[in-house]
């Protein structure tokens, strides 16, 4: 009997010995493999790489989201349907709320199925260990990567609440095509945010965690795959209890529309425009990850009605040989870009004929933003050079000659212009001359602005031989008004410009003129620009808000004289009869028209008190359009695109 009781106090020793060898070695393991591994409280202190996102002025449409290889955007638990939490749950990690942060039974249920396949895969992976293993490890499938992928889970589970976990899963984990996390999942299989989705919907989310790349509904292997994985996880919500059997069969029932998978943007142009100039301050890498919320100044409605006249009025041009037109509208009280448009607004078409090379001889290239491409003003740059006439104190109806005139030699040749008709008209007041834009009188408008002294009454000089010093000055002055008011692109030196710098000589491009003639709608104010109202970071902090800032550049009388030249439609009358494409019956506009000498671009800028808009018309070669003025081809689109927004604007009197 006392052999029999040595013998079991012997074998209880052993089996004491060996449980504490055990304990020993887990312990031993723990601390060789956790001593170097993150702890897992970064997880309430890590920035969660999201997608910055560019919106219009509503915040209502998205433009444009600037992401890396993770496009994510963070939502709270509170914001995902419980459906969805449970379908996760039901297909993942079905003891999720009852395990300590791994499922011993759901490990050997794993390890029976391996041994089934003949493959060590290392199945049963909790929500805590997916959570630790995309956030923390690789994914190589080793014995030593799944002890830290344990040991990280266990001190998860115990540090956090079992909801702050899910939620943090939720927004960790791939789910295919660039998206990240429930969010910007739903929003690229569905088209909405996570919190309108339906069941079924929900299923598919769920059935794509264990495979996204495989389960793919843009191929047709991979969404056959991918709908009976969502039935699936409709059986096993069944089988949990998260969800009826007829709730089951009618969510299996329900057809299902993906999102189509193309790839377009709202107003490109002004988008990937605002886009560059974020990256220019902040560097793509760091938006990529930043979160951050961009409000633009961009006007939906108004967009849509700009890209639709342009469109329609480049099918009509294509009778001028005409096929490319740009349009911008800006607030001049405050700068704010509501509107830009290039050609028929799609960048990402492919229009280009056979033979075509983009950048030479293309007539339209979506590629290029036209409304930053240099190009030749014609008489739209008129009115710089007569507002520096006026601030030296000359009136509308101060009087010059219209006649035959030779300026002198220019370069190789004398310099004797015309007017658009070929006629002369003789004595013409400052008003006639601007509005009417003779090109004769408004040259010689370059010796008043030169000139030491102020000419008395009129200037009727028909030979400017030996004049070419005060021709310069003039020159000079123009050019400084024209870059005061925002004209950045008159960069060469004087000497290349002549007294055809008021004709149009000079290179300018169409955002910068539009912007310039807000100062004339301003009282003589030149207002920054503001395509960007608002940012937001990530914790919807407001890092930056806009400001209207304001330069004084010209006397309000200046302004105020230009405008109303500019919106009389008596003094223009003779020129572009009455009722033409610059007249509106109800609303008084202040308007320019510009055509280059060689009919290579059409202009037509014109604006009312909270209006600005330029639009131009040619093609991107440089090529030569019908002989048209800019009045007939890029005044239909610039009527008509005002002819719908005045009427929803708020219309101050000049």
């Amino acid at each position: 009997m006392k052999r029999i009781k040595r013998f079991f106090l012997n074998l209880l020793k052993i089996f004491f010995l060996f449980l504490l060898s055990l304990v020993l070695f887990i312990l031993f393991l723990f601390l060789f493999y956790a001593k170097d591994l993150p702890r897992p409280e970064v997880f309430s202190e890590r920035e969660i790489p999201q997608s910055t996102k560019i919106y219009d002025r509503t915040g209502k449409v998205l433009l444009y989201e600037i992401f890396g290889e993770e496009r994510r955007t963070y939502v709270t638990l509170d914001k995902i349907p419980e459906f969805l939490k449970n379908a996760v749950i039901a297909t993942e990690d079905s003891n999720f709320y009852r395990h300590f942060g791994v499922d011993l039974k759901g490990i050997v249920r794993a390890i029976l199925e391996d041994l089934k396949i003949g493959k060590p895969l290392y199945g049963g992976s909790t929500i805590p260990q997916q959570l630790i293993r995309s956030t923390f490890l690789t994914p190589e499938k080793t014995i030593a990567r799944k002890t830290r992928e344990v040991i990280l889970a266990i001190e998860l589970d115990f540090k956090y609440p079992k909801d702050k976990i899910l939620e943090w899963y939720l927004n960790q984990i791939p789910f295919g095509q660039n998206a990240y996390g429930v969010e910007a999942a739903s929003k690229t299989y569905f088209g909405k945010s996570v919190s309108e989705i339906s069941l079924p919907e929900a299923a598919v989310l769920a059935a794509l965690i264990k495979a996204p790349s495989k389960l793919s509904p843009y191929e047709e292997e991979g969404k056959k795959m991918l709908l009976e994985r969502k039935d699936y996880v409709l059986d096993r919500m069944v089988k949990l209890g998260f969800i009826s059997e007829e709730e089951a069969k009618k969510a299996k029932e329900e057809e299902l529309k993906f999102k189509e998978r193309k790839f377009t943007l709202f107003a490109p142009y002004f988008t990937l425009w605002v886009k560059s100039l974020l990256e220019e301050k902040y560097g793509r890498d760091f938006l990529e990850k930043a979160g951050y919320k961009i409000y633009t100044s961009l006007d939906p409605e108004i967009q849509k009605i700009a890209e639709r006249v342009v469109k329609e009025g480049i099918e009509r041009n294509k009778n001028f040989r005409a096929f490319n037109a740009g349009l911008v509208a800006i607030d001049p009280r405050n700068g704010e870009i509501l509107a830009m448009t290039v050609g028929e607004g799609n960048y990402y078409a492919n229009p280009y004929p056979e033979g075509c090379i983009p950048g030479k001889n293309c007539k339209f290239d979506p590629k290029v933003n036209i409304c930053f491409s240099l190009r030749q003003p014609g008489s739209a740059f008129k009115p710089f050079v007569y507002a520096a006439a006026f601030e030296r104190g000359y009136t509308d109806d101060f009087l010059v000659l219209d006649e035959f005139t030779n300026f002198g030699k220019w370069g190789d040749k004398e310099y004797i212009p015309k007017n658009y008709d070929g006629r002369f008209r003789g004595w013409v007041t400052l008003r006639e001359a601007l509005a009417q834009s003779l090109n004769v009188p408004s040259i010689k408008v370059l010796y008043l602005v030169g000139a030491d002294e102020k000419i008395k009454d009129k200037l009727g000089i028909n030979n400017f031989e030996g004049k070419k010093e005060v021709l310069q000055s003039g020159i000079k002055k123009s050019l400084d008004l024209a870059k005061e008011l925002g004209i950045t692109t008159l960069k060469r030196p004087l000497s290349a410009y002549g007294p055809s710098i008021v004709l149009g000589g000079g290179e300018v491009n169409l955002y910068e003129m539009t912007l310039a003639f807000s100062a004339f709608a301003n009282g003589g104010f030149r207002v920054l620009p503001n395509p960007i109202l608002k940012i937001e970071d990530s914790k919807g902090k407001v890092i930056y808000e806009a400001k209207t800032q304001k330069i004084k550049v010209i006397k309000k009388e200046t302004a105020d004289l230009i405008t109303d030249i500019l919106s009389d439609k008596e003094a223009r009358a003779p020129m572009f009869g009455r009722g033409s494409y610059l007249d509106f019956p109800n609303f008084k506009v202040a308007v320019k028209t510009g055509t280059t000498q060689n009919f290579r671009d059409a202009w037509t800028i014109g604006y009312v008190p909270s209006l600005v808009v330029g639009v131009w018309v040619g093609n991107n070669d440089n090529s030569q359009i019908l002989k048209q003025p800019g009045v007939a081809v890029a005044g239909p689109i610039w009527h008509r695109f005002l002819e719908k927004v005045l009427p929803k604007r708020e219309l101050n009197s000049f």
